[in-house]
């Protein structure tokens, strides 16, 4: 049970990034391979905010969210967007949009390789013991996997019980058939890629808490995001979440019992057993 607990509050949070790379894949078309560096990113600010103004990083994702939104806007809009619209097919899309984020990628690693080393940090925020179910967990940890649930339940409000959001789900469905319907596909996209990345510094603002991160750890969790997108089928909200809560039992089952080396390798074999037998995803396919 002590696995099994520990294992879905650690999903928890990789929900939240899975759940910025699903908007970001899903709606605007666009396989964001910097999505990691975001969530770096937003680990040195929660790490900055708390260190440098003893701002909780509760309380710091007022302040990083919004800029998580701005910077992955100003991205689509002034790199991706051009991309898009010169696009003849979306085959030729995704390509360009691959080199291109993966350029950003190195971009962004290496700007922050500059400014804060190749050094390992962390901070200590909540780290006491909490009685759960019996059993003694960190503070932090559950603390995160409220926060981030919190989100969930706001996302998903937002995006199944409003008129917007249905728009959001209209263009990850079929983009050719909303415009039918007077949506304005291309703010939709641009919206949907700057609110994945407000998700995903979300995730790493909470993920900072308990986990320590260094600069160039952004392609580790771009490829976690990446196979819980995947198994949970692409623009599927409901499936990121459950895909993100069995990667994390699956890791810490590999780390707990195994061996904590070995929790990236769980990760590439179930990686590779989602696309040999259910690739499309734990629900059959984007959401409706």
């Amino acid at each position: 049970m002590e696995i099994l607990i520990t294992g879905v509050l650690l999903g928890g949070t990789y929900a939240l990034i899975a759940l910025g790379l699903t908007l970001q894949y899903g709606v605007a078309r666009i396989m964001n391979l910097a999505n990691g560096e975001t969530l770096v990113a937003a680990c040195f600010g929660a790490w900055l905010l708390f260190t440098a103004a003893q701002i909780s990083p509760l309380w710091g994702l007022l302040i990083i969210a919004p800029l998580g939104f701005v910077a992955n806007g100003l991205i689509y809009a002034g790199l991706l967007r051009p991309l898009v619209r010169r696009a003849v097919t979306q085959g030729a899309l995704e390509v360009d949009a691959i080199l291109a984020t993966f350029g950003l990628l190195f971009l962004f690693e290496g700007a922050m390789h500059l400014i804060f080393g190749g050094s390992f940090f962390n901070y200590q925020f909540l780290a006491v013991p909490f009685e759960l179910l019996g059993e003694s967990y960190a503070l932090n940890r559950v603390v995160a996997f409220a926060a981030a649930a919190i989100i969930s339940v706001l996302l998903a409000f937002f995006l199944y019980r409003t008129r917007f959001g249905t728009a959001i789900r209209a263009v990850a469905v079929d983009p050719d058939a909303a415009r039918l319907v007077a949506i304005d596909v291309e703010f939709v996209a641009l919206f949907a890629f700057a609110l994945g990345g407000a998700i995903t510094a979300c995730g790493g603002a909470l993920l900072s808490t308990f986990y320590t991160f260094e600069a160039s750890m952004g392609g580790i969790f771009m490829i976690k995001a990446l196979i819980i997108v995947i198994m949970g089928g692409v623009g599927d909200v409901r499936g990121a979440v459950l895909a993100a809560l069995i990667l994390g039992v699956i890791e810490t089952l590999v780390a707990s019992l195994v061996d904590p080396g070995l929790t990236l390798t769980a990760t590439y074999g179930l990686f590779v057993t989602i696309l040999l037998f259910r690739p499309q995803g734990l629900f059959g396919g984007a959401a409706g």
